[in-house]
């Protein structure tokens, strides 16, 4: 049986399955198939737990209530140690309260891999729950029962760092303290270089020059040898690397820091396409570059852009409450004739957000273009534990985080070359706001 066997033999048959985060949940009596386990009083565990494209929708009840739908790519564990998969397995994410419960995990397993016993319809206290996690975003799930070798020995854990309702297991003898030491060291190390010629890295590690004025972050990556994988594991030892630009690090100021850059699933700019947007809302370039129309501006919730007339607002979205309402609504752009210009609904913003990760560490550089394009690093940095997407919208309400479009059509009206970038940003000051706990710390003292 599963739960007779110790935790040092789950976390070795967890890595043979390319597992290199392992996270432990004690469950309580509702942690059952019935009431759907709770995963979290927000919609971070989507920043820990990595999920499939998210759902939007509304329960059939007599009062209906709107919902997220978040598949997993989730196997099960076996005693032989080998996985059999959870078909139907999902998060499910309610706004309205907020909470994530846990859902479909034992549907069309096969039996010899179903943990019927510690995950069904028990009430039991002391049973546990162990999801691993691998660098292509697969989750392989281990469970055991109250009072076995396997629940006694996760539950005597001390000292194990906490993200969410889960308590992170070292996979190894390495700790997330060891591994934090050794990013600051990395950073340390990196800072002390002083000036480091622009360049990136290829998909199979080979380092290429990098002209472009936004190789900042794709350098930093680099001397950390991290390579562009398409997926959204995380940078650098379970750490989300961000680097934003400064004039100096010595007098860093309030830079702008790009969060993500989704494009809008609604309105005009969705249903119409790009370029009847732009022809609508967009205007000749104000460098006086012919056979342009730009589309760029600065835009706050409930403020609106001068350029444009567009006004920000959140659809579906409670003030007062500060909760989701309404599964299709979203961000949007609304004319002055409540026309929906462009809407980034919520469902594909919380499949951008969930790529954020629960550890971020942020990186200030400074550039320079003679003699060549070069950057360099400061060793003060800035730690982000937790984040969730309430975070973000709650930001959004506040104007903290804005919307920074730089949409464009080149070679217009003959031959229009569309360009789009529609990016949400924030203030290097303001970033705060989107964690659970944001710690600033001098990488060269703090490595030791």
């Amino acid at each position: 049986m599963l739960d007779t066997r110790s935790l040092e033999s789950i976390r070795a048959a967890m890595a043979a399955h390319g597992v290199n985060r392992l996270y432990l949940k004690a469950l309580a009596p509702n942690d059952n198939s019935k009431n759907q386990p709770y995963l979290g009083g927000d919609f971070g565990v989507l920043n820990t737990i990595p999920s499939k494209s998210l759902v939007a929708g509304t329960t059939s009840s007599e009062h209906p209530e709107t919902f997220f739908r978040a598949p997993l790519d989730l196997s099960w564990l076996g005693s032989d140690g080998s996985t059999r998969p959870a078909p139907e397995a999902k998060l499910i994410l309610y706004p309205q309260y907020p909470e994530v419960r846990f859902s479909g995990y034992l549907t069309g397993v096969d039996k010899s891999h179903r943990p019927s016993d510690a995950l069904g319809t028990t009430r039991t206290e002391g049973r546990v729950l162990l999801l691993g996690v691998t660098p292509d975003g697969r989750v392989i799930g281990a469970a055991a029962r109250e009072n076995t070798p396997l629940a006694s020995e996760c539950l005597a854990l001390e000292g194990l760092e906490s993200v969410g309702v889960f308590k992170r297991v070292p996979m190894g003898a390495v700790t997330a303290r060891d591994e934090r030491v050794r990013l600051l060291r990395a950073l340390c190390d990196i800072a002390n270089r002083g000036w480091i010629a622009s360049r990136r890295l290829d998909s199979r590690g080979d380092s290429l020059d990098c002209r472009a004025p936004n190789c900042g972050g794709y350098t930093l990556e680099a001397e950390l040898g991290i390579t562009p994988n398409g997926t959204a594991a995380p940078d650098f030892l379970g750490w989300e690397v961000k680097q934003h630009g400064v004039g100096k690090l010595e007098r860093p100021q309030d830079s702008p820091i790009t969060l993500m850059t989704p494009e809008p699933n609604g309105g005009m700019y969705a249903q119409e396409g790009v370029l009847p947007f732009l022809e609508r809302y967009g205007y000749p370039d104000k460098k006086g570059r012919a056979d342009r129309l730009n589309f760029g501006g600065i835009y706050r919730n409930e403020r609106v852009d001068r350029t444009t007339s567009l006004r920000m607002e959140l659809q579906g979205y409670d003030l007062t409450t500060a909760r989701i309402t309404d599964s299709s609504g979203g961000i949007c752009l609304v004319d002055p004739q409540d026309r929906t210009a462009a809407l980034w609904k919520f469902d594909g913003l919380l499949a951008h957000w969930r790529k954020k990760h629960a550890l971020a560490v942020y990186v200030p550089s400074e550039s320079r273009e003679a003699p060549q394009r070069q950057y360099r690093f400061g060793a003060s940095v800035r730690l982000g534990t937790g984040t969730s997407f309430e975070r973000f919208l709650s930001a959004i309400v506040d104007g903290a985080v804005y919307l920074d479009p730089a949409v464009k059509a080149e070679q217009y009206p003959e031959r229009p070359v569309i360009k789009r970038r529609n990016q949400f940003r924030v203030k290097s000051s303001q970033i705060a706001r989107l964690y659970h706990t944001l710690e600033s710390v001098n990488a060269c003292a703090a490595a030791g």
